[in-house]
């Protein structure tokens, strides 16, 4: 399955950049380096995670949503939609944090949120009823108006050092995306809403 790959790699990635500073400083997301055209930085960024429990909360929800978005893009559009998927999610999601922030020396970002994010919602769209564990379960559809009101919160209000701005980035790509690559995903996710399970 492409998502545990994703999953492998980033998990060696970022693995690595733990044991090597030099690699983490080039691979992270620092604007006057993307400004001296090292832009693969935009991609490189989300293989690469601050600690442990970053990367573990980050893959952990990638493994549960991942699976079932790459199962639905993959019947209806192929594996190399789903690799693109995910890789352009990563760019997207980073865009408006580094527009933001392209003349701060001091500004860095890294982790895969964003395309955790387009993930989960892409999988949202799919199943709205689908349950989260956060540890207690919680409705996709419910979770999903949570995670998007406190991102949003906590972009604008919060110091904790987390890009809540490619959270919700990333959420908003990756709906777009399954509404551009299939229309009917739309009808199929209202219809849904109004048929709860449990």
């Amino acid at each position: 399955m492409l998502t545990l790959l994703i999953i492998a790699v980033t998990a060696i990635v970022s693995w690595l950049a733990f044991q090597n500073g030099r690699l983490a400083e080039r691979l992270i997301l620092w604007p006057p380096a993307v400004k001296r055209g090292q832009v693969d930085r935009l991609l490189t960024h989300g293989f690469i995670h601050a600690d442990l429990s970053h990367l573990f909360f980050n893959m952990l929800t990638l493994f549960f949503f991942g699976r079932l978005t790459e199962q639905v893009i993959e019947s209806l559009a192929g594996p190399v939609v789903f690799v693109f998927f995910y890789v352009s999610a990563v760019v997207v999601a980073i865009l408006p944090s580094y527009l933001r922030h392209r003349d701060d020396s001091r500004y860095r970002s890294l982790g895969a949120s964003g395309a955790v994010a387009a993930m989960l919602f892409a999988a949202i769209l799919i199943d709205p009823w689908m349950m989260i564990f956060i540890p207690i379960p919680v409705p996709g559809v419910l979770y999903g108006i949570g995670y998007v009101g406190w991102s949003w919160w906590a972009d604008r209000n919060s110091q904790d050092g987390v890009n809540h701005n490619a959270h919700l980035s990333g959420a908003i790509y990756g709906v777009l995306f399954m509404l551009v690559m299939n229309p009917a995903v739309g009808p199929h996710f209202l219809a849904a809403l109004m048929s709860p399970h449990f």
